[in-house]
């Protein structure tokens, strides 16, 4: 699937300063069709109740009520959303972390802190996976 700006995004961060920054990045990417969560429970509502289906999923791994691992263990685990893409952001390099989401089906890990570049090599890389 190509990368389109009208494409709808998901950004899920408890903490709105960094949903805001994350929001600025996309934006300045092109993107348009942005969506936002403060917690694991209140972006798996927002994926089933999107119309079009949400396409990306940026989730920060620490969240409130559902963690990023279960979202992203919810969403492989339901065959509407299993190939939707995911993009997870920790703020620790733990490679054990990293090896969790992978076996998970995360399609790639990004840590904190990152650049507007890293962004975009990280979605080139998930974009340009068979």
């Amino acid at each position: 699937m190509p990368l389109k700006s009208s494409m709808k995004i998901l950004l899920v961060d408890a903490a709105a300063t960094n949903r805001q920054s994350l929001k600025k990045v996309f934006t300045g990417l092109g993107f348009k069709n942005i969506l936002e969560a403060p917690d694991g429970e209140t972006a798996w509502k927002k994926i089933e109740e999107a119309e079009p289906a949400v396409e990306l999923i940026v989730a920060d791994w620490d969240l409130p009520k559902i963690s990023g691992l279960e979202l992203l263990q919810k969403v492989r685990g339901t065959e509407a959303y299993k190939s939707t893409k995911f993009l997870m952001i920790t703020g620790e390099a733990a490679q054990q972390n990293v090896i969790i989401a992978v076996k998970n089906g995360v399609n790639n890990v990004m840590v904190r802190p990152f650049s507007a570049n890293t962004v975009t090599e990280k979605l080139a890389k998930i974009y340009n996976q068979k």
